[in-house]
């Protein structure tokens, strides 16, 4: 079953993907691996002597577009991004369940696959909802982490993100843009903080591919528990999806090995300072 709602619509989706990779300022290559979920694929760029990071991209975007926000790690790191499998990109189109933990039980295939006992992982949103599930289901696969905005830990409750239904009907209904931007506007504050990158992404994504509302549960405290890896946990203070107040407490509480940051002032969907840049990049060499 595909993902896709057309073919015409997948090649839409691939045809930014890989506009967005030729904007990258460094040297990259496909890398395809098997999982018992399917194949899946991966970018492979960065610094290749430099310490080798898994990074996984957020719900229903690109893990093109993710490299471009993530081009502050790539002097320091051997990166490997991974098209999340049953999202958009070139990974195969299998959809897992976001309730139960075949996430990280794939994230910890791929990390085999791709040759390492255990590795580094830098992810946000959904993707840090990965990581998290991989540090329940596959504990040891990960040697350190960085979960920016995550889901999976105290996700809030669905009622929260509802002022963004109306504005997405409305725009599945007359493809006006306004309608798309007043649905990410809860995110993002202001309309600034809406990228063309983050815009045409998500426009692709909800147009051309069937969209994922759920994301990644909230792990149990007894199965974290068995990650002892090194982890900071970045939250939004006004995040209505996934909010600093209910997710770092949390993360305190069930990540025995735990670091915490606040995101000050800021929603889902933000810049990350230059401060908070060399913090990530720290940690993750640490």
């Amino acid at each position: 079953m595909t993902i896709y709602k057309s073919i015409e619509g997948k090649q839409k989706i691939l045809e930014l993907y890989d506009k967005q990779l030729k904007r990258l300022h460094t040297a990259y290559s496909d890398k395809w691996v098997s999982t018992s979920f399917g194949k899946t694929h991966l970018i492979e760029t960065g610094n290749p002597a430099g310490i080798p990071l898994l990074v996984f991209h957020g719900g229903n975007a690109t893990t093109a577009y993710n490299l471009l926000f993530c081009d502050f790690l790539m002097k320091d790191f051997h990166i490997y991004a991974v098209d999340t499998i049953g999202h958009p990109g070139k990974s195969a189109e299998v959809s897992l369940s976001a309730r139960n933990y075949d996430y990280g039980k794939w994230a910890g295939e791929v990390i085999s696959a791709i040759g390492y006992e255990s590795i580094r992982c830098f992810g946000g949103s959904f993707g840090a909802g990965i990581i998290a599930k991989t540090m329940c289901a596959a504990p040891e696969k990960v040697k350190r982490a960085v979960l920016y905005v995550p889901s999976g830990i105290k996700n809030a409750p669905a009622m929260n993100s509802m002022s963004m239904l109306l504005p997405m009907i409305r725009y599945w209904i007359t493809h006006e843009d306004k309608w798309l931007k007043k649905c990410m506007l809860p995110m993002a504050v202001i309309e600034e903080n809406i990228t063309q990158d983050i815009y045409e992404t998500a426009k692709r994504s909800i147009s051309y591919a069937k969209v994922k509302a759920g994301m990644p549960s909230n792990v149990s405290e007894r199965a974290m528990r068995r990650c002892k890896a090194p982890t900071l946990v970045m939250a939004a203070e006004k995040d209505c999806l996934f909010p600093a107040k209910g997710v770092l407490p949390r993360a305190e509480r069930i990540i025995e090995n735990c670091t915490t940051y606040l995101v000050e002032g800021r929603r889902h969907m933000s810049s990350l300072t230059e401060e908070e840049k060399h913090m990530i990049t720290e940690f993750l060499s640490a």
